[in-house]
């Protein structure tokens, strides 16, 4: 079923709607879902959070030129109202971002109108929890000019008996290292202000003991967002990521690069972001 919006949702009622069915979801991967699609025509980007966004991740600012990760940010507050509803099965509070495909048909100017439509595709089981994965797509013209596919992952006991269990992981050997960033303790609100993506696990310590982590963890998005500010990328591209494990605030971590791949690595080689940049 479509659903045509005629704004942006508001982010706070979503996030307190959430949180308050949270405790009463019960996440399994055969579990029904919202089938509902929602589009949001006539969007328009705001101009000064694109720059704070830029400021943030790490990207130029002043160009008329979406960066690659900023549509996602636009399509956040669709995606929030998904899974902010009382039919969607998994609990908002404590949701993991774990990894986003990313295809970019052309440029987009940070001056256009576009078409924004999100849906969410199906859930899947994971050694973890249940993982969701939700689609966004943005259009000018009636064509397709970005997309992405997320999965985000609710963890609750499981047998640990999926399929990525027998999934066989190709052994490479670490990418040179380009540049070291010491991460403040502030980066989760930082990102959190600009995206909108309020969630307790990236914004203070306290609320993110809660969810079973000793930290602050950064966002998914704002890790893959800085790598590709620093690693440069065309106009036509695809991009996928997995958020292998999360990176606690504050904390040291270092940029790797090579060819096509990239990575986020901390303390003893831990591999935080692992990534691959190649033709659309």
């Amino acid at each position: 079923m479509d659903v045509v919006l005629t704004g942006s949702p508001a982010l706070a009622p979503l996030l307190a709607r959430g949180a308050l069915l949270s405790p009463f979801k019960r996440p399994r991967p055969d579990a029904p879902f919202p089938r509902t699609r929602l589009t949001l025509p006539g969007l328009r980007v705001d101009l000064a959070r694109l720059a704070a966004y830029e400021r943030v991740c790490g990207f130029p600012t002043g160009e008329d030129a979406l960066p690659v990760t900023y549509p996602h940010v636009l399509g956040f507050p669709l995606a929030m109202r998904l899974m902010s509803d009382r039919d969607f099965p998994l609990p908002l509070l404590g949701l993991v971002h774990t990894s986003i495909e990313i295809t970019r048909h052309t440029a987009m100017t940070a001056t256009g109108e576009y078409a924004l439509a999100v849906h969410v595709e199906g859930l899947t089981p994971h050694r973890r929890g249940t993982e969701a994965r939700v689609v966004t797509e943005i259009r000018a013209g009636g064509e397709v000019v970005w997309e992405s596919r997320s999965t985000y992952l609710a963890r609750h006991r499981t047998d640990g008996r999926t399929a990525e269990d027998r999934e066989v992981q190709e052994d490479r050997k670490p990418l040179p290292g380009v540049a070291e960033w010491r991460l403040g303790e502030d980066v989760g609100r930082r990102y959190g202000a600009v995206s909108g993506d309020r969630n307790p696990i990236h914004l203070h310590p306290l609320t993110a003991r809660l969810f079973g982590f000793p930290r602050a963890i950064a966002h998914g998005m704002w890790t893959v967002a800085r790598c590709l500010a620093a690693y440069g990328i065309p106009d036509v591209v695809a991009v996928r990521a997995g958020f292998r494990a999360p990176v606690l605030l504050p904390g040291t971590v270092t940029y790797a690069a090579e060819g096509e791949r990239f990575e986020l690595r901390g303390e003893g080689g831990r591999v935080h972001l692992s990534g691959v940049v190649y033709p659309a």
